[in-house]
């Protein structure tokens, strides 16, 4: 039985009647799930969707309870998130456990490898993506689907959970010497930030390229939410402001709108203030992070056999460009220990 019809027969019994899988077709791409998009046809109405199936092998661990747990958490809580459909944790259905959320149709994603990619709406753009992020930041996880499964930090434990996971994934996977993570790794280790404001949900991955815009200035969906959990929210931050993001201009981030007015963005809409001190503790973290991810990126490169490009740029060329960052970053924080 072909996947279309595997997904016919399960939403049929899910939902009660005759369903139609139309148009099933793989989107490339993806670290930790394999996409497809498609449409289903129920009673003459056609209505978009998207499954997200676990792949045999992941680069990055997720949980795809977890990921569906956070649509749920915030579709039609003021965060552009896409309905959550179904969720299977059995492998009878699909052979491989998956879940199934809402398409959200006519948008655009920026390549963070591009120049100028918002143009004239950048500045609102900005505005909105930045009130998304503190939208986020605000809300109470205690309250939220998400809090079912993740993990509840205590603030002052956030830094330590997150820096010893990615370390653990650059040991694992790192396929050469890399002296200038394990040196930001060390200066991490040895001044931890202050405790967190607040417990949040992170989203893990929010930044440029990871979000649709309608192409007239306005955000339609969130995306990527499969490294959710909860932490400090600065950690959220730092990586949205990280200037691999930035498509090359050094006085905007995320190639949006100036640092300063991002951040005064992100406190109004959060209540949170931003602890600048946190925040270079976040931001040099998440270079961090992204050399993990890069670093597994290279490793599942040769271990495929070379197949996939997009393997091959994140381990060679990102790689690449958050040693420079790290690297720059350490050379401003020499007042550290």
């Amino acid at each position: 039985m072909s996947l279309a019809d595997q997904l016919s027969s399960y939403l049929g019994r899910l939902w009660g009647r005759p369903v139609q899988v139309l148009d099933l077709t793989r989107i490339p791409g993806g670290a930790s799930r394999e996409t497809y998009r498609f449409d289903v046809d129920v009673d003459g109405e056609r209505k978009g969707l998207i499954l997200r199936r676990d792949p045999v092998g992941s680069l990055i661990d997720t949980d795809r309870r977890l990921e569906f747990l956070a649509y749920q958490s915030f579709y039609g809580r003021g965060v552009p998130a896409p309905e959550p459909v179904a969720l299977e944790m059995a492998e009878t259905e699909l052979e491989r456990p998956f879940f199934i959320m809402g398409r959200i149709d006519g948008g655009k994603a920026a390549s963070p490898f591009t120049v100028d990619p918002y143009a004239a709406h950048a500045a609102t753009i900005g505005e909105q993506f930045f009130s998304i992020l503190g939208t986020i930041a605000k809300a109470d996880p205690v309250g939220l689907q998400i809090s079912e499964v993740a993990e509840m930090p205590e603030p002052a434990a956030c830094w330590s959970k997150e820096l010893d996971y990615w370390a653990k994934v650059i040991e694992t996977d790192q396929l050469h010497p890399q002296p200038i993570v394990w040196a930001a790794i060390r200066k991490l280790r040895r001044n931890p930030p202050p405790p967190a404001q607040k417990i949040s949900v992170v989203h893990g991955d929010y930044r440029t390229g990871n979000f649709l815009h309608d192409g007239e200035g306005k955000i339609i969906a969130i995306l990527d939410w499969e490294m959710a959990h909860l932490g400090d929210p600065m950690e959220d931050l730092g990586w949205a402001i990280d200037p691999l993001w930035g498509h090359f201009d050094p006085d905007k981030v995320g190639g949006m709108m100036p640092r300063a007015e991002a951040l005064t963005l992100w406190e109004r809409v959060s209540g949170l203030k931003v602890d600048e001190q946190a925040l270079d503790w976040w931001s040099l973290f998440n270079a961090v992070k992204g050399q993990a991810i890069w670093t597994s990126s290279a490793r599942e490169y040769r271990d495929s056999g070379g197949k996939d490009p997009v393997l091959a740029l994140s381990g060679w060329y990102t790689a690449r460009r958050h040693d420079k960052i790290i690297a720059d970053r350490l050379a401003s924080l020499e007042g550290w220990a």
